[in-house]
């Protein structure tokens, strides 16, 4: 194989969300550039469906919640020493600030910001993340740069992340760990058949973007690869933004 400052061969990465949406193209597109790879999700059925399209050997997959902490402490038992960490895990929601309830307010910084918090710290305290690793972060232009009609809680948790980073970056650059984060606008992905919008709707939407379309899971991927691999050396507490023009209108 030729020269590649993208290549991810002899690197170890750990995906969480890898059973769907962009975390499943993080994990398939990062085995094809070479990655040993630790995919893990909930759902048993659909992460099984991610691990048999890795290609390469070696690759492991670990159902876990990340919510729960005895599902995180078995994951940092049977990951190895890691090069890379990327945060797939989220979900999305939509409801008028002042709807918003106690539980569901829990529920969404517990998934999109706390278990990934909680599973980092374990992860760096048993000394699973070697020096020159890359962490990324999957945030969202919503909470960053923007947001819309009923996204006050999703972009409050991703905001968070964002402010996460920038802290993050500072305290693990004495060890060259980098910290870094993808921030996509639409993307096409199973999130989207929620019921919220019509097709119509969509339609509508697409033609706010320059590039008249959504982003693809795998080109998410692909900027993901980038964080992980050496061609980003250089790169550290920056949000990467990815919005086909998107946020240039505003």
């Amino acid at each position: 194989m030729g020269y590649n400052p993208f290549s991810l061969e002899n690197k170890t990465i750990l995906v969480t969300g890898a059973s769907s949406g962009i975390g499943r193209a993080v994990a398939i597109e990062c085995a094809k550039m070479g990655a040993k790879l630790v995919v893990t999700g909930r759902n048993t059925e659909r992460l099984n469906e991610t691990f048999l399209q890795l290609t390469g050997e070696d690759q492991t997959q670990v159902i876990a919640d990340l919510t729960d902490e005895n599902d995180r402490k078995r994951l940092v038992e049977q990951t190895p020493i890691l090069d890379g960490l990327v945060h797939c895990a989220g979900i999305s929601g939509h409801s008028l600030f002042s709807f918003l309830k106690k539980e569901a307010i829990e529920q969404m910084f517990d998934i999109n910001y706390f278990s990934s918090v909680y599973l980092t710290q374990s992860l760096l305290k048993n000394r699973k993340i070697r020096k020159n690793a890359s962490i990324v972060f999957l945030t969202s232009t919503s909470g960053i740069v923007s947001s819309y009609m009923g996204g006050s809680l999703y972009s409050s948790t991703k905001g968070a992340i964002s402010g996460l980073i920038k802290g993050m970056c500072l305290e693990l650059a004495p060890k060259n760990i980098r910290v870094n984060s993808v921030m996509p606008s639409m993307v096409e992905t199973p999130i989207m058949d929620d019921g919220a919008l019509s097709d119509e709707d969509f339609i509508k939407d697409r033609e706010k973007y320059p590039l008249k379309r959504y982003g693809k899971p795998e080109e998410v991927a692909f900027a993901v690869i980038y964080l992980l691999s050496d061609a980003s050396a250089w790169t550290t507490g920056t949000n990467l933004l990815m919005d086909g023009g998107r946020t240039a209108c505003y």
